[in-house]
């Protein structure tokens, strides 16, 4: 896998001076959630899950308890789920998962970030089927067999598991988040690196430095939109 997840999250965490736009996106998100269900994260596996997803990114507790009781009041605000897919330089891959109260507006916005920056959007279904989607969760203080014996012992099925400098990441199906986040839990773990729902290029692809300087301008104008969550590409950054 040619991901190195920790370094990607402390890339995007350092990108804003105070790192407003991600607790933005995720006051969003978790408004979203707790809205759809119970805005009890025990009784809400969906607003559990990005809990713990803003936990590897010290998301105040401030913002996650304002989000919960804004949903909790009935906020009047409601949001639609899409998903862009298109091209970047060089065969470069992009999947795009927003939030949007307006559709009309997000949709021109993220067609404009592609045209801007040597990229094009494709039709649904055009780059999605390259990616799987997969759970990714990271840890520190222990080594990747001893995270293989804590998945065995516990029966949890993994699809990956790879050292990347001082963390374990593991890899694996969806709907296993929970399960192996238990699994870590009960053998000791409380801190968790990275803990994510991505969707991950079945094989990423390597740019010239030209073409990467681009991309990462793409990236950089997709990511910078009001309503853009997530944006997952095949393009290995190193």
């Amino acid at each position: 896998m040619g991901r190195k997840w920790n370094n990607i999250k402390e890339k995007k965490a350092s990108k804003d001076a105070n790192t407003s736009r991600i607790y933005a996106k995720f006051g969003r998100e978790i408004y979203v959630v707790a809205k759809q269900g119970e805005p009890d994260p025990e009784a809400n596996q969906a607003l559990k899950f990005v809990l713990e997803r803003a936990k590897t990114y010290n998301v105040p507790k401030a913002i996650i308890e304002r989000a919960i009781e804004k949903a909790k009041g009935g906020g009047e605000e409601n949001y639609d789920e899409m998903r862009y897919e298109g091209f970047g330089p060089n065969g470069s891959m992009i999947i795009v998962d927003a939030l949007t109260n307006n559709v009309n507006r997000t949709a021109p916005e993220v067609r404009a970030a592609f045209g801007k920056n040597g990229g094009n959007m494709g039709v649904s279904g055009s780059v999605a089927y390259m990616f799987d989607a997969t759970a990714v969760i990271g840890i520190e203080g222990k080594s990747s067999d001893e995270v293989l014996e804590i998945l065995m012992e516990a029966d949890v099925d993994a699809r990956d598991i790879i050292e990347e400098g001082d963390a374990v990441i593991v890899y694996a199906e969806p709907d296993q988040f929970h399960v192996v986040q238990e699994a870590l839990k009960q053998a000791g773990i409380e801190e968790f690196t990275v803990a994510e729902l991505t969707m991950l290029a079945q094989n990423d692809i390597n740019l010239d430095p030209e073409s990467q300087e681009q991309f990462e301008k793409l990236i950089d104008a997709l990511e910078d939109l009001e309503d853009v969550q997530q944006v997952y590409h095949n393009v290995d950054l190193g």
